[in-house]
């Protein structure tokens, strides 16, 4: 079976009816958990970004708290578990804005965590990975949002 195009499926949904659309989008939101997930954010919260990446904030806050310092090998899951989470949450948004904010938040929590970053290649690999993000993300943002997360970005790089 042939996959269609983005182009053939947006042509295609234009000429149906809502009542199939609904039909068709609960069908899709029944099969994967991201579907539904992504459904929920559609519908509920993407009206209020900022509300939205407030409470993604207070979660990944949450799994932080629980977060065990004393088994590396524990702490390494745990943050993968929360990095996976939050790209999820930014590729909801689809904005570069909210990119930034929330592996902002997630460096400084990770680096406020009292994990040794630096004595571990995996940690520090994590860590430098989300600050190029971050840096790359910045790059397309307008130049007075450019200086402010610099700067926020500059006192996590020298911490």
């Amino acid at each position: 079976m042939k996959t269609a195009t983005i182009t053939e499926l947006k042509k295609e949904l234009g000429s149906l009816p809502p009542a199939e659309l609904v039909e068709l989008c609960l069908r899709l939101a029944k099969f994967k958990k991201d579907s539904k997930e992504l459904l929920t954010y559609l519908l509920f919260e993407a009206h209020s970004l900022d509300g939205y990446i407030a409470s993604v904030k207070e979660h990944i806050s949450i799994e932080f708290d629980g977060l065990t310092t004393t088994h590396l090998y524990h702490a390494k899951k745990t943050l993968r578990k929360i990095l996976r989470f939050t790209t999820k949450q930014i590729r909801f948004t689809g904005s570069k804005q909210a990119e930034i904010e929330l592996l902002l938040f997630f460096c400084e929590k990770m680096r406020r965590s009292g994990l040794q970053i630096d004595y571990s290649v995996q940690l520090n690999n994590i860590y430098l990975q989300q600050l190029r993000k971050i840096e790359k993300a910045i790059e397309a943002q307008h130049e007075d949002l450019q200086f402010d997360y610099r700067k926020q970005l500059d006192a996590l790089s020298f911490i």
